[in-house]
């Protein structure tokens, strides 16, 4: 069987997931796009030679499509078309944030527990990626002893004139909010946002750059992140891990080295589609694979971890506005379908 798959939202991320399920994703095939911008899915169904779909609702009900990818903008845009999908009985793929708040996020949760099958995965890629694969590896088998503290950075070159304060969390931290409890398994107790007083000329009216923020987990861990979206360097994602008898640092990827002029230079990557690239295909094929199986796979991000992301978020947008005092991550009961 080739897994019939239609896209909807065909912007940035959308046009990166159109060519990668057309040219490197094995055992499916673009059978369709949507996108609210009827000339840029038109330019992508002519393309790839599928079909176009006037709205998304409309690709979701096709029984030319037998999974849905949700690559929409804004981001709270994805839950109306996910549980269209569950409504359908349709496997389902949302980008990363699962939605913009938890209580959206709640909404998919209910829905895919009164089915009682686990149709939806959530594009938090990094799970996907070899460098935090191998300091999760090392972290569960204790390689280095027991984790005590976390260091990130999530730096981007620059960013667009409508990314604001809360998109620093949502759209950028999220990714941090679900990696972190992933590697050291253990949920949050409390998380906390700070705005520096020095703060870069780059950034704009309505965002405050670069922001810090904390997660302390159940377990004790604790991390600290610091989000800086206009660093006009790089794209520059770093993660270290102090254990009791070591560090693992995570590097991206570089393939060569330049010396010239009495210096040795490598390169860091552009952006998430190429830092990320091996992550988002192998994250789209395991999705795929699961979708065949009629089975997905247990260790792939869950609703529940969309939502247990979201309420982080939440948490720590109510920080930033409270005094930068931590806050409390309180999640809901989680239901049977994700305790395993």
């Amino acid at each position: 069987m080739t897994l019939r798959i239609g896209i909807i939202g065909c912007g940035y991320k959308g046009s990166d997931h159109i060519d990668r399920v057309a040219n490197r994703i094995n055992g499916a095939t673009l059978a369709g796009v949507a996108d609210i911008k009827q000339e840029l899915a038109e330019k992508y169904a002519q393309k790839y030679n599928c079909k176009h779909f006037e709205t998304g609702e409309e690709l979701i009900e096709s029984p030319d499509i037998d999974a849905i990818m949700v690559v929409t903008r804004p981001h709270d845009t994805h839950v109306p078309f996910v549980l269209k999908a569950l409504e359908k009985g349709k496997y389902v793929f949302s980008e990363k944030p699962l939605s913009t708040s938890a209580d959206d996020c709640k909404r998919v949760v209910e829905a895919e527990t009164k089915i009682g099958k686990r149709l939806v995965q959530v594009g938090f890629m990094r799970r996907y990626d070899n460098g935090y694969r191998q300091i999760k590896k090392a972290i569960d088998e204790g390689t280095y002893g027991k984790p005590l503290l976390l260091h990130m950075t999530h730096r981007n070159e620059t960013t667009v004139s409508d990314y604001y304060d809360n998109d620093a969390i949502v759209e950028t931290a999220i990714h941090e909010c679900d990696i972190m409890h992933w590697l050291v398994g253990s949920d949050y107790d409390k998380v906390s946002c700070f705005i520096p007083g020095a703060q870069t000329k780059y950034t704009h009216e309505g965002l405050h750059d670069p922001q810090v923020m904390t997660f302390d987990t159940k377990n004790g861990i604790h991390a600290d992140l610091e989000v800086f979206v206009n660093n006009h360097n790089s794209y520059d994602i770093n993660c270290e891990v102090v254990c009791e008898e070591g560090t693992i640092a995570l590097t991206s990827p570089i393939f060569t080295q330049v010396k010239t002029q009495e210096r040795a230079q490598t390169s860091i990557p552009q952006n998430d589609s190429f830092r990320f690239r091996q992550a988002f295909d192998s994250e789209i094929q395991d999705w795929v694979n699961g979708v065949l199986a009629d089975h997905l796979n247990p260790t792939a991000p869950t609703t529940w971890d969309g939502l247990m992301a979201c309420v982080a978020a939440d948490a720590l947008e109510k920080s930033r506005d409270n005094g930068f005092v931590k806050e409390p991550v309180v999640l809901p009961e989680r239901p049977d379908l994700y305790k395993n």
